[in-house]
């Protein structure tokens, strides 16, 4: 999931984190830190609309890393937007990061308890890679709060081509130094690499659990769902989009025919549109 973003990030993400950090005063947009379930999440919020949706991150992922594009342009006079740093992940360290068997669901309730705790009883849910699968749970779990979900890069369960994928990722010394460079600045290179292969552990772990990662939840949803899914993207091979279109309820699939894993920031004015006219109906 990561390998994706770095591949970006030597080109624009530096230039990207830098023009949301100098932004963040303007375009009523706002960082800040919030005590939730006994930890301090770090969150960024943009927009003024009565409309708000949680933006929830990928593997090792932040709210300004995985969503600037959206913080940017999609957020507005109509759609506030809320993202979060997952616990362990970017600004909301301690706790380190952990990846026990149930680590997408808890996530999925801290998240809905960061809304709460932010005053937000109904919003929409976008989650990219990890995040959609989360969110995914998310929207399961609180039928009451979650009002419309946005997934790309998410899968409901990990098969043998997926367990391959990912093991082909786990030795960042095979990296390039310009792939691993983002994420070491982030966190230190001994917090990145134990991080990092604890991911792996935790991911590949579902292969091996009935319900895979959230199969059961995805027929649970109760809110309109689209489905987006890069026709290019390495990382999840078109059966996970497929699956969560045949198996959601009330879904419908969008494919971007040269969309990799970070469609979203590649093709961020198409990806927001896409988004913003599906929200609104």
């Amino acid at each position: 999931m990561f390998q994706h973003l770095a591949k970006q990030l030597p080109r624009c993400g530096r230039n990207l984190l830098k023009s949301v950090l100098q932004d963040s005063m303007r375009n009523t947009r706002n960082m800040a830190k919030i005590a939730v379930n006994g930890m301090n999440i770090n969150y960024e919020k943009a927009g003024s609309g009565s409309s708000v949706a949680l933006c929830m991150p990928g593997a090792m992922g932040s709210a300004l890393t995985d969503f600037g594009a959206q913080l940017k342009s999609l957020a507005g006079p109509e759609l506030t937007l809320v993202a979060w740093d997952p616990p362990g992940y970017g600004q909301s360290r301690p706790p380190a990061r952990q990846f026990p068997p149930t680590f997408f669901k808890d996530d999925a309730l801290a998240a809905a308890e960061l809304m709460k705790t932010l005053g937000y009883d109904r919003y929409h849910v976008l989650g990219w890679s990890d995040g959609g699968n989360s969110a995914v749970i998310l929207a399961a779990l609180r039928p009451q709060s979650v009002t419309k979900l946005v997934i790309w890069g998410a899968n409901a369960y990990v098969g043998d081509k997926d367990q391959e994928l990912y093991e082909a990722l786990r030795d960042i010394d095979k990296w390039s130094a310009r792939m691993k460079a983002p994420m070491i600045e982030m966190y230190g290179e001994e917090y990145f690499r134990s991080t990092w292969n604890a991911w792996i552990d935790g991911i590949s772990a579902f292969k091996d659990i009935e319900n895979g990662v959230c199969r059961k939840e995805t027929s649970e949803i109760r809110c309109p769902t689209l489905v987006v899914h890069g026709a290019k993207d390495a990382m999840v091979p078109p059966e996970h989009p497929e699956y969560f279109k045949q198996h959601i309820p009330d879904a419908r699939l969008h494919v971007f025919p040269d969309g990799k894993h970070n469609l979203h920031m590649k093709y961020a004015d198409e990806f927001n549109k896409l988004v913003r006219d599906f929200l609104a109906k």
